[in-house]
């Protein structure tokens, strides 16, 4: 790359430099990827800005002339370089090339994406004219989309984050989802033609590279690197340079060879809360884009009575291998059962994983995080069910349940997924009882002391079915709290009187809507006779309702159920809420749809009615001495003449394509908290709110 003439520091022949440095690389002019004139670009002072309609003007000229210079493919080759340089010798001037050649790079290319005619971008030229001498170490078969994601990954994996280094990973992560950007422009489901030269040119990597690119970005998650101006190894050129940074930040003008407006935010308020880190947050989106990408190849020749979808596939993402074969770092490296897992191998302190996540459940990249390792990787959901503190993760994810109504339905539905996945297994089930919360202080209807971290979990999940019913109405919100509860029923431990009185709440709400429903069908009967007023529901539609809410009831009723047969005497509680409120079941015990789930119930009833019948107590009953009743007859309870059912017991699997939902979400979540803007016009991957309100 030989060397460059430095530009000079001076104020306006430093911005006259610039210009003319800026307007060579836009212009018609085509320069040698060999020339000079690209070291001196990045070596442009960081005090240097233009406002945001020079920068309009220039990607508009870029767009123009790049087809003829393939300056967009050079000044990306000149990025990789950038980055060997970094690692080779880290000093002032190779951070100062490295970020410059980072965000000119973004800018320049993230316009590209946005305006790109051609499906398959082949507009944004990323290759050498055939005319000019390749690069020596750009072979002939090797694209230099490949080679600079090569680069780019191999410096993030093998790269440290360090003061002096900080701003160079942040850059970098910022030109990753600019370059991976280029799904906003594709539908929600991947088709064989689509073409993201980028994140295929990620795919297409060795597994050492891939296995270290996870393990830094999962590490950046975990210690939640920030900047800091002052402290040992904090060189007084990088200060100076950051110094250089923030001179512009009191600008209302837009910034170009230089960070963003949103960095200089952060770095100004680099002392406030330290789990706050805009590096491990990004760190975080690249992993997610990584690992829920999926690439549509072509297996075979199609034909008139063959469908598309028959003769493709999804190739194998090494990415998402990557995160589900992650190990333990504590572990031994050695697999007792010989077992090598396929593909790439990372290993994670899951401990540190296990307290970063608990700490930032709040965040619906974390959550989105937590679930592909709960789901994919079965090491991870071990070393969760072993932790005796479950309610690290736990309590942030009632919390969010608990203020659903000022959450996204999508993190909603994440937690109760999660919910769901771990309420698959016994030991969980069994230890969320054994854990006793002194206090919880954000629910706010009542004081909630000494409650088991189980009845919470019951009290929150019947708290969402109620605020579903109510407000929002979701089918799929419903079944997953319900399936949660129904794989916990036969192991709940001393379930709280507040949570034993919610589930027969929930009973009667639900008995309440299902005769609602059976009265309106009725009145549609009448309908057919001429009698109905105008205005009714659709008779389809109730019906369908109906029975939708019969389905809601009978599990409910069978979660009872498995209480009762399988942890009565552990639960008096239970039993006294039942006998409280057993008007509740009278409307059903006859009913032919749940006749029989309503017997073990009664039979309970009569046990422990009978009982107080022959009890003689000193004055009026109350709620302790109908207590310690049940309490003491718990010890002769055996069952008899109760009807066992089949244990109960849901499984979350995956839907076919869920990648139509991953995809779409994930990108939401970039755009509304990397900081990366894109044009809403140009989006095809899900409808954006100027769409939603047309």
């Amino acid at each position: 790359m030989g060397g460059a003439p430095s530009t000079s520091q001076g104020g306006s022949q430093s911005r006259e430099s610039a210009e003319f440095l800026i307007g060579a690389l836009v212009g018609e002019k085509s320069y040698p990827v060999t020339s000079s004139i690209w070291q001196s670009l990045l070596e442009v002072p960081l005090t240097v800005q233009w406002s945001q309609d020079r920068v309009h003007s220039a990607c508009l000229a870029f767009g123009k002339n790049n087809h003829q210079t393939r300056h967009l493919a050079k000044i990306l080759l000149h990025l990789a370089w950038s980055l060997r340089e970094c690692q080779a010798n880290l000093n002032t001037s190779s951070t100062l090339k490295a970020v410059n050649a980072a965000y000119i790079s973004s800018t320049f290319l993230k316009h590209f994406i946005e305006n790109s005619k051609i499906h398959k971008f082949e507009d944004l030229y990323l290759e050498i004219d055939e005319s000019e001498m390749r690069p020596e170490d750009l072979s002939e078969d090797t694209s230099v989309s490949h080679f600079v994601m090569s680069e780019i990954l191999f410096f993030i994996g093998k790269s440290e984050v360090s003061p002096q280094s900080y701003m160079v990973h942040f850059e970098i992560l910022n030109f990753m989802l600019v370059a991976l950007s280029t799904q906003l422009r594709s539908g929600p489901l991947p088709e064989p033609g689509d073409a993201h030269p980028f994140i295929d040119a990620a795919m297409n990597q060795g597994s050492a590279v891939i296995s270290s690119v996870v393990h830094k970005l999962l590490t950046n998650y975990i210690t939640r690197p920030h900047i800091s101006f002052s402290g040992p190894g904090f060189s007084t050129s990088i200060r100076e340079m950051q110094r250089g940074v923030l001179q512009r930040i009191s600008s209302a003008a837009a910034n170009f060879v230089l960070l963003p407006y949103y960095t200089f935010n952060y770095l100004l308020n680099a002392s406030a809360d330290g789990s706050k880190s805009l590096l491990a947050q990004n760190s975080l989106l690249v992993l997610l884009v990584l690992v829920h990408y999926r690439q549509c190849t072509v297996v075979g020749e199609s034909s008139e009575n063959l469908p598309s979808n028959d003769v493709s596939h999804y190739s194998i993402n090494p990415y998402c291998k990557a995160v589900e074969n992650a190990r333990d770092v504590e572990l031994d490296r050695v697999d007792i059962e010989g077992n090598a897992p396929a593909g790439p191998l990372v290993r994670l302190p899951f401990a540190s994983l296990f307290d970063a996540l608990g700490t930032c459940l709040s965040e619906e990249s974390s959550v989105l995080l937590l679930y592909s390792l709960i789901y994919g990787n079965s090491n991870f959901l071990e070393y969760v069910f072993v932790r005796t503190d479950l309610d690290t993760l736990l309590m942030p994810i009632l919390e969010t349940l608990y203020n659903a109504s000022r959450r996204t339905s999508n993190q909603i539905y994440m937690l109760l997924i999660i919910l769901l996945v771990l309420s698959q297994d016994s030991s969980f089930n069994a230890s969320i009882h054994k854990l006793l919360l002194p206090s919880v202080p954000w629910y706010r209807e009542r004081l909630l002391h000494n409650t088991s971290l189980g009845s919470l979990m019951v009290i929150i999940l019947i708290r969402t079915v109620k605020y579903n019913m109510s407000k929002v109405r979701d089918v799929y919100l419903h079944t997953n709290c319900l399936a949660t509860l129904a794989n916990m029923a036969p192991h709940v431990h001393r379930l709280s009187g507040f949570a034993s009185q919610s589930l027969i709440s929930l009973v009667d709400k639900l008995g309440r809507k299902y005769t609602k429903l059976v009265e309106i069908k009725q009145g549609k009967v009448l309908e057919s006779e001429g009698e109905q007023m105008e205005g009714a529901p659709n008779h389809d539609d109730v019906s369908a309702e109906l029975q939708i809410y019969t389905d809601f009831l009978r599990i409910v009723l069978e979660i009872l159920n498995a209480i009762l047969i399988y942890a009565l005497p552990r639960n008096p509680e239970v039993v006294y809420a039942v006998m409280h409120r057993q008007e509740v079941f009278q409307p059903f015990r006859n009913h032919s749809r749940f006749n029989e789930l309503l017997e073990n119930i009664y039979t309970v009833l009569d046990f422990f009615n009978s009982r107080m019948d022959t009890r003689l107590i000193e004055g009026e009953w109350s709620v302790d001495k109908v207590l310690q009743v049940i309490i003491t007859n718990c010890r002769f309870w055996h069952g008899e003449g109760m009807k066992m059912f089949n244990q109960l017991k849901f499984t979350y699997e995956q839907e076919g394509h869920h990648e139509e939902f991953f995809i779409p979400y994930i990108w939401q979540l970039v755009l509304s908290t990397s900081g990366l803007t894109f044009n809403p016009n140009a989006i095809k991957l899900f409808v954006t709110d100027g769409e939603a309100n047309q």
